[in-house]
């Protein structure tokens, strides 16, 4: 049973649900229901052929308490009723540590799509549930060598890790020739240069002083060029109220589909951003990413990709940043060791108990 509840474990969850039907294994898709209104849930569903889950707890929003608690009743309870062999959990979200807890007292199986990333930073919601999932799994799925020896610091008996690359790269490979920026373009108007620029997480949008700041850098970022903004649902009123749109060379735009976010990623000639996920894709596409945070539990898309951190200190120089990084071809990079595609495949053969490439 693959439990999802969060865009990015839809894009994650994709290829190993298509490498498992491949192999004619039985399984169920639950939709924890974390993401729940149309252009955070339904359209992901569409744009990656993900089949339609067979039970949705339609938790919805809350604090992190309240929503933990929800999921843990609506998870045990599906739990119970449906008694899978193996729940499969994705990335770092409250439905990924909910449904280790409920499966581990219950004695199923878990198994940790994205393991072993770390920020070691404990401020952050994700690096709690990062954390306490990596202790509860009998399966720690890696996508890079940094996250195998984070495991192995913290005493994950090594014969749990797996390499075995990054799934969200393989659903990025795959939809390549879908991604077409000229077409989203003329759907929405947009100019033909543009930075893209994505801001959702606690520590950027919580605080109004802090969101001050950050739609200040925005606005002296497009005197220079435009800048286009899908808005989270999570930050839109303190954007909104910090006079983000007020700039006429900042765009905002409804958040966005999968195939049409990348296409937007794609196009731009650099990206701001505070998500884990833009900074993997980013690596890929060889757009120039810059990244709103003091630190990122995914230090690969800086070593062998187009990542730099940008610091709350370092604010008054993103527009310089922004310019330089705009301005400068990319340079030839490696790409992380199995982000080739298969990452989906190499799961799937573990889970099913193959000898495989991991």
């Amino acid at each position: 049973m693959h439990i999802v509840g969060a865009r990015p474990n839809f894009v994650k969850a994709a290829p190993v649900v298509a490498a498992l039907e491949r192999r004619g294994a039985e399984q169920s898709v639950l939709h924890t229901g974390q993401h729940y209104d149309d252009r955070m849930s339904a359209v992901f569903f569409r744009d990656l052929g993900l089949p339609r889950p067979d039970a949705d707890l339609g938790v919805g929003s809350g604090t992190h308490a309240e929503q933990t608690a929800a999921l843990m009743v609506g998870l045990e309870k599906e739990f119970t009723e449906r008694r899978p062999g193996t729940v499969v959990v994705y990335g770092d979200v409250n439905s990924t540590v909910a449904a280790a807890l409920v499966a581990a007292k219950l004695g199923v199986p878990v198994a940790h799509v994205e393991a072993g990333l770390r920020s070691f930073d404990m401020t952050m919601p994700e690096e709690v549930n990062r954390r306490v999932t990596d202790q509860l799994s009998d399966l720690c799925f890696a996508t890079s060598p940094e996250a195998v020896g984070h495991l192995a610091a913290e005493g994950v008996p090594v014969g749990r890790v797996h390499l075995v690359g990054n799934p969200m790269i393989d659903t990025l490979l795959a939809n390549l020739d879908r991604f077409d920026t000229g077409a989203l373009r003329e759907r929405t108007g947009l100019p033909e240069s543009y930075v893209a620029a994505t801001l959702h997480r606690p520590a950027n949008v919580d605080r109004p002083e802090t969101v001050a700041r950050l739609v200040a850098a925005v606005h002296e970022v497009a005197d220079g060029i435009d800048v286009v903004m899908p808005v989270h649902p999570r930050g839109r009123a303190a954007f909104a109220a910090a006079g983000l749109g007020d700039h006429p060379r900042v765009h905002l735009l409804e958040p966005l589909g999968y195939i049409d976010f990348v296409a937007l990623v794609r196009g731009g000639s650099a990206v701001v951003t505070d998500s884990g996920g833009v900074q993997e894709e980013t690596t890929i596409l060889g757009v120039p990413c810059l990244t709103l945070r003091p630190n990122t539990e995914r230090p690969v898309t800086i070593t062998h990709g187009t990542n730099r951190l940008v610091s709350e200190a370092e604010l008054p120089e993103l527009p310089g940043l922004v310019a330089k990084a705009a301005a400068e071809a990319p340079a030839e990079r490696a790409v992380p060791p199995l982000w080739d595609g298969r990452a989906g495949e190499r799961i799937a053969s573990v889970l099913c108990g193959e000898v495989g490439d991991h």
